[in-house]
């Protein structure tokens, strides 16, 4: 075991500092962090290589900042429909700057931690744009020309490098009016006309956040419903909810072109970009979003010259992270799958481990929970309904819908949705998909019945607490064995 407890923070214009490590993580996000703080706990001395702030995308244009601005919509739709709960309130208006300040708070308490946590285990950070020289070194380059390079070497590295919004062709980003994910997060006022292109994850929660700070919302995706990786169920509530909000979705379409109009001559306001529509149609909007997907960040970082194969940006990888080059590595979204940070964040510490000799388990993509924070949300884990016949055969599958209607803290919280089992046939449950307000807090336990392989019966045994929206998990798996007590089961 080493220990490296106040090993020093290298920098590139230090090139007289060591620079042998056991491990070179090459990015800092999500996969690579965890993977640089397991690495440092098992013992092993770690570089880890970031040219911007550590916590990568997820801490400070993804996960965090997303959800903060969506807590801000969540308590503006609380005032909103306070009356309903007997609260005399009236939104009045939203402070875009406070809100802003609220969100930036939220990233940077988070970022002081994990810097400080870093620090704390002893792990180097080298402060530059890395890429690889050999399939055990990295070369890492400042931003300022005047300061040398600086090579790393390591037992093993890790390439962790993340993804970036993935765009349209044809279509130009400005930045102020035609947006990605990185630029809308970080946009200093609420659209008035807002058009979202792509109804993924990304996509229903900008929407859904806009439209609860007042903003007119449409949604374009060009599969025949949101959320198409879903359950159809799960997408099916989420539209309703959607089209009883106001927000306006056109699915099966896609975006032909997009061409600029003079505000004034519009006769529509602020309203300057013109979307073209596959179906004849148009759309005027003074913000547009492309919300389809992210790209692996894999382009000019020396993949391909060290043998790595790649499939469209992608790094191949065994279940254990290895690309086939020997004590070359790769986590997070640059691996296909789901690009999730926990997901990510998962694999970095099964590599850690890998590297450090142990024998983990996989991580395994049916077993990662998925949410989409929008409202409702929609939560799930394990196989769809159409995934599991797939697999085992349809007369080898059931599954039960639980309205949450029979659910008295989602009454409490006036929510509609369900909760969706699927199981084999005389077997475990082998998937779980919720939709409905906050069922995100529910994934949890949903993990740990699929994960755990375990029957209706050994769930229905269990007791949750009343009144809880865990209820419904109970309720669901008591129908699904047979002792449904409830109607709505």
């Amino acid at each position: 075991m080493v220990d490296n407890a106040g090993q020093p923070s290298v920098s590139v214009s230090d090139p007289e500092a060591a620079t042998a490590f056991d491990v070179v993580v090459l990015g800092a996000g999500s996969g690579g962090y965890a993977c640089a703080l397991r690495a440092a706990q098992l013992g092993l001395r770690v570089a880890l290589v970031e040219e911007d702030k550590l916590g990568g995308t997820c801490l400070h244009r993804g996960c965090i900042p997303t959800k903060a601005l969506l807590h801000s919509a969540e308590v503006a739709d609380a005032v909103t429909h306070s009356g309903a709960f007997g609260v005399l309130a009236a939104l009045t208006g939203v402070d875009v700057p406070a809100v802003r300040a609220y969100r930036d708070g939220v990233v940077d308490r988070l970022f002081k931690g994990l810097t400080g946590l870093i620090k704390g285990r002893g792990i180097t950070v080298v402060h530059g744009r890395g890429r690889l020289s050999g399939p055990r070194s990295v070369l890492v380059e400042s931003a300022d020309p005047e300061i040398a390079p600086v090579e790393l070497t390591g037992g093993a590295v890790v390439v962790a490098t993340g993804s970036v919004p993935r765009l349209i062709p044809g279509i130009e980003v400005d930045g102020e009016q035609m947006l990605t994910s990185d630029d809308a997060v970080a946009l200093a006022r609420i659209p008035v006309r807002a058009v979202v292109i792509g109804g993924g994850v990304i996509g229903c929660e900008f929407a859904s956040m806009w439209r609860s700070l007042g903003a007119e919302v449409t949604v374009i995706e060009a599969l025949p419903r949101l959320l198409p990786t879903e359950e159809p169920a799960s997408s099916k509530v989420l539209e309703r909810s959607f089209r009883k909000r106001g927000i306006a979705m056109k699915t099966g379409i896609t975006v032909a072109g997009v061409d600029r109009v003079d505000a004034e001559a519009s006769g529509t306001g602020p309203t300057d970009v013109r979307l073209r529509l596959s179906d004849g149609g148009e759309l005027l909007a003074d913000t547009v979003l492309i919300a389809t997907g992210r790209a692996p960040r894999t382009d000019g970082i020396g993949l391909a010259e060290q043998g790595v194969i790649l499939d469209r940006g992608f790094v191949l990888t065994d279940p254990l992270g290895r690309t086939g080059v020997e004590g070359l590595f790769a986590v997070g979204d640059i691996v296909p799958g789901l690009q999730l940070a926990h997901r990510g964040f998962a694999q970095g510490i099964v590599v850690a481990e890998v590297i450090a000799g142990q024998s983990p388990a996989p991580v395994r993509d049916e077993l990662v929970p998925r949410v989409t924070y929008c409202v409702p949300e929609v939560a799930s884990v394990g196989l769809t309904s159409q995934q599991a016949e797939e697999r085992y055969g349809a007369d080898a599958v059931l599954t039960l819908t639980y309205d949450l209607g029979g659910n008295g803290k989602s009454q409490i919280l006036r929510t509609q949705g369900h909760a969706l089992l699927v199981r084999r046939v005389d077997g475990p449950v082998v998937g779980i998909h919720l939709v409905g307000e906050r069922v995100g807090e529910l994934i949890g336990e949903a993990q740990l019945i699929v994960g755990w392989e375990a029957h209706p019966d050994d769930v229905a045994a269990l007791i949750h607490a009343h009144p809880t929206q865990n209820e419904a998990l109970g309720e669901a798996h008591l129908a699904l064995a047979g002792k449904a007590l409830h109607a709505h089961a």
